[in-house]
């Protein structure tokens, strides 16, 4: 498996607090904005990235509250195919999303909802 990217979640209740926090604070750039939703990077190296997601958010997806991070791999698919031959606990199923992505969500031992995709 090629994993491309790990980005945590963080679920806040304030999305304009966390902004301060991360992006002026921490210094972060904000990469992606929607309405209780945010994608941030940093400015020195690109791929280390995070989400902050409001609970609270109607016209974001919903499921992204649900989940400790996302881990971007290579062919979603075979990821897939590789977590039901280990019997693992899917809690969404491989859908391909309106805006792009591939993904399904697996419950890691320690409990945590990990968000598994590839861009479609």
């Amino acid at each position: 498996m090629t994993i491309r990217r790990i980005m945590p979640n963080v679920v806040t209740e304030d999305i304009e607090e966390s902004r301060s926090f991360y992006g002026d604070f921490l210094g972060m750039d904000v990469r992606m904005d929607e309405p209780g939703f945010l994608m941030l990077a940093s400015p020195s190296n690109p791929t280390a990235q995070m989400t902050v997601v409001s609970p609270a958010a109607e016209s974001w997806d919903p499921d992204t509250c649900r989940t400790a991070m996302a881990v971007e791999v290579e062919d979603v698919d075979a990821v897939y195919a590789a977590a039901q031959r280990r019997g693992l606990r899917v809690v969404y199923p491989l859908t391909t999303e309106a805006w792009g992505i591939r993904r399904f969500f697996a419950q890691a031992p320690d409990g945590s909802i990990i968000n598994i995709n590839s861009h479609a």
